[in-house]
């Protein structure tokens, strides 16, 4: 694995790094590096040195930089020679450090692979709202679609006619900041779908979840009704969709409308009155309990977990121990 090195004024790489974990989840073979004031250039080089000895491969090692020309990048760029293999890429920011970890998925990939990633991911992550005020070329190409613009016409068969469901994920916050990056590079959708009655009617929450799609993937939030009709439509044939489904109970009736989904995963279920806490992002009431039951039974296989960094849970076990929990709490 491509080893990774923060390397900051201050306490920035460290900062970041906390932040990276919260949305993708703790990584291996991150390190970080800060200049503090009471260091001199020697200092931070010879801290460089100790950090990247600590790392499983040694030659393979990723540098993401604060500022060009700063002491870090100096030093870093003092020993880039010695170890060609070795990259350091400057202007770190938490979309260039989402996208290094999301390019470690490739086992094969060098750390000059993961380099060449990371430009437009970092860009595409500087934004300014409200957006008339970014230059208009950054605008225009924010605004370009994905897929080209327009109605077809009813009847057209796009691809084989069938959607394509990359991921089907039951999260009570829906579309944020773990979805919106560690998910969709995981699964490369083009389209990210809010599948709830609620929020489909709710204009405040539809505009907001709208404005938090990632660079290059548009986000929709319709009713269940028209799920189940966009899922026998042969216009969406050539679509790549992630499903985001507020609670268990929205997803059951989707599937029970006939929308193919064949598994799951569940990421989030906030804990409310009446609900047990079963995982550290699970808790559920006998409902969500008698829920996810009728979708097993379907034959829908499950996956636990928030982030793909994250071990996957146990299905029957976390089952278990809600029922014996809200039985004991009855």
């Amino acid at each position: 694995m491509v080893g990774i090195v923060l390397a900051s004024h201050g306490d920035l790489a460290a900062g970041i790094k906390q932040t990276a974990s919260m949305v993708f989840g703790d990584q291996p073979d991150v390190v970080t590096v800060s200049l503090q004031p009471s260091m001199g250039p020697d200092d931070l080089r010879a801290e460089i040195e100790k950090e990247v000895a600590t790392l499983s491969d040694p030659e393979q090692v990723l540098f993401l930089v604060d500022l060009w020309g700063g002491t870090p990048f100096n030093q870093i760029n003092g020993l880039l020679d010695a170890h060609p293999t070795w990259v350091a890429v400057t202007g770190m920011n938490l979309p260039m450090v989402i996208t290094a970890y999301s390019g470690r998925f490739d086992a094969n990939a060098t750390a000059q692979d993961i380099a060449k990633s990371l430009l437009k991911e970092s860009r595409d992550g500087v934004r300014i709202k409200p957006e008339d005020l970014e230059p208009e070329e950054a605008t225009t190409a924010a605004a370009a679609p994905a897929h080209p613009t327009g109605a077809i016409p009813e009847g057209t068969v796009l691809g084989d006619g069938h959607i394509k469901f990359v991921m089907c994920r039951v999260d009570t916050r829906l579309l944020h900041g773990q979805v919106a990056t560690t998910w969709t590079k995981q699964t490369n959708p083009d389209r990210i779908i809010v599948v709830s009655d609620a929020v489909a009617h709710d204009d405040l929450r539809k505009t907001m979840i709208q404005q938090a799609a990632p660079p290059g993937v548009k986000a929709h939030v319709i009713p269940i009704k028209k799920m189940i009709e966009v899922s026998k439509d042969p216009r969406f044939g050539a679509t790549k969709a992630m499903l985001l489904f507020e609670t268990p109970q929205d997803l059951l009736a989707c599937v029970e409308g006939g929308v193919d989904i064949k598994e799951v995963n569940l990421g989030s279920m906030a804990h409310s009155v009446g609900k047990v806490v079963v995982t550290n992002a699970i808790a559920m009431d006998q409902a969500d309990v008698e829920c996810l039951e009728k979708l097993a039974a379907k034959g829908i296989k499950f996956d636990v977990r928030k982030v793909p960094a994250d071990s996957p849970e146990n299905f029957d076990n976390m089952m278990k121990k809600a029922k014996s929990e809200l039985a004991a709490q009855a």
